[in-house]
C-alpha cells in the first residue's frame, strides 16, 4: 500500500477528533521520574481493567517507556494547559516545574488531574513509527472537576464557568438538557406546553431560584456535563445559557419524563426551545456541538482557546 502523499494534512484530519488530554508518566532505571503529554490514550478492556498509550519511537524517553515495568496516566483538568505544554516540551525540569505526589508502585501523579491510573505493563506492540504501551489497572482516582480537551490544534473548554456567568452583565436564564433514564426531562407549564427546568444561575443547589436549586426541588439530582448553547433573546438583553447532562432520583411535578425518540415538540410552544430539543435529539446519534447565537439564528460550533506559541 501507498503512504499518505501529505502528512501534515493527515494529521490535521486526526486532529478533527476531540480528545481528552493527559500526562504519562514512569521512572528511569536510576528512578527519576519521566513523563510526557499524550492525547492517544483509550481504555482497551474491563475485565481485566487495560489501558493503552501510544508512544512515538522517536521520543526521547521511548526507551524508559517500553521498559519500564510500570506507569501512570493523569488526566488533566481544564486549567491545566500550562502542564500540557510543559510536558510536551523538551524541558528537563519538568518535575521542578509541576506540582505531582507519588501513587502506587511508586509512580508519579500529576497534581490537580481529573482522574488518574497506575498500570502495570502488560506489553509493547510495535506500531509503524509508534509502539502501543498496554497496562493493567492497579490503581485509580477521579474527581468531578472538568477535564481539558483538545481539537484541531486548539484546547477545549467544555463548560463554562460560574465566574463567566457572573460576569455577562445582563440577564441569564440557566437550562438544562437532561436525560434520565432514556427520556428527556420537560417541565409542564401552563396549558400544558413544555418547557426546560431553568433558574437565574447555575448554582448553588441551596438557592431554590438558581438551576441545581430549582432540580434539587424537582428531586433531580443532576450531573450538568457539557455546554449545549448559548443564545440571545432578540429584542432584550436576556440570555440562555443551557447546559446538557443526567439526572437520577424520582421526578416530580412539573417533570415529566419522554422518551428520547418520542418528544412531543408540538407542545414546546417556544421556536427556538423546540428548534433546540430537535438538535438535541438528532446530535445525540450524530455528535454534540454548542450553538452561539441568538433565538432565530446561529452556528453550531465548539468553544475552544488557542494553545500559547
Amino acid at each position: 500500500m501507498g503512504g499518505i502523499a501529505d502528512p501534515r494534512d493527515f494529521r490535521r484530519a486526526l486532529g478533527a477528533f476531540p480528545t481528552g488530554v493527559t500526562v504519562v508518566t514512569s521512572r528511569d532505571p536510576a528512578g527519576q521520574p519521566r513523563g510526557f503529554t499524550a492525547n492517544s490514550f483509550t481504555s482497551v478492556s474491563l475485565a481485566p481493567p487495560l489501558l493503552s498509550v501510544c508512544v512515538a519511537e522517536s521520543a526521547a524517553s521511548a526507551a524508559i517507556f517500553s521498559a519500564a515495568p510500570a506507569f501512570a496516566i493523569t488526566v488533566l483538568g481544564n486549567r491545566q494547559q500550562d502542564v500540557s505544554a510543559l510536558f510536551a516540551s523538551k524541558a528537563a525540569d519538568k518535575f521542578t516545574r509541576a506540582a505531582w505526589r507519588e501513587g502506587a508502585l511508586g509512580m508519579p501523579l500529576i497534581e490537580g488531574g481529573v482522574a488518574w491510573f497506575v498500570c502495570r505493563r502488560e506489553q509493547t506492540v510495535r506500531a509503524g513509527d509508534h509502539f502501543l504501551l498496554l497496562g493493567e489497572v492497579v490503581a485509580y482516582g477521579h474527581t468531578p472537576e472538568e477535564p481539558l480537551g483538545y481539537c484541531r490544534g486548539a484546547y477545549v473548554d467544555f463548560a463554562l464557568s460560574q465566574s463567566a456567568l457572573a460576569g455577562l452583565g445582563r440577564s441569564v436564564s440557566v437550562q438544562a438538557l437532561l436525560e434520565h433514564d432514556e427520556g428527556l426531562v420537560l417541565l409542564r407549564l401552563a396549558g400544558g406546553a413544555l418547557g426546560l427546568p431553568a433558574g437565574h444561575a447555575l448554582g448553588p443547589a441551596t438557592d431554590p431560584a438558581s438551576l441545581l436549586g430549582v432540580l434539587a426541588g424537582l428531586g433531580l439530582p443532576a450531573r450538568l456535563d457539557f455546554l449545549f448553547a448559548v443564545f440571545e433573546h432578540a429584542g432584550d438583553q436576556r440570555m440562555s445559557i443551557v447546559y446538557r447532562g443526567s439526572a437520577g432520583g424520582d421526578p416530580r411535578p412539573p417533570a415529566e419524563r419522554h422518551p428520547i425518540g418520542a418528544v412531543p415538540l408540538e407542545r414546546v410552544a417556544d421556536p427556538a426551545l423546540r428548534s433546540m430539543i430537535s438538535r438535541y435529539v438528532r446530535e445525540r446519534v450524530e455528535g454534540f456541538g454548542i450553538y452561539v447565537g441568538d433565538d432565530s439564528s446561529g452556528t453550531v460550533q465548539t468553544l475552544m482557546r488557542e494553545i500559547a506559541p
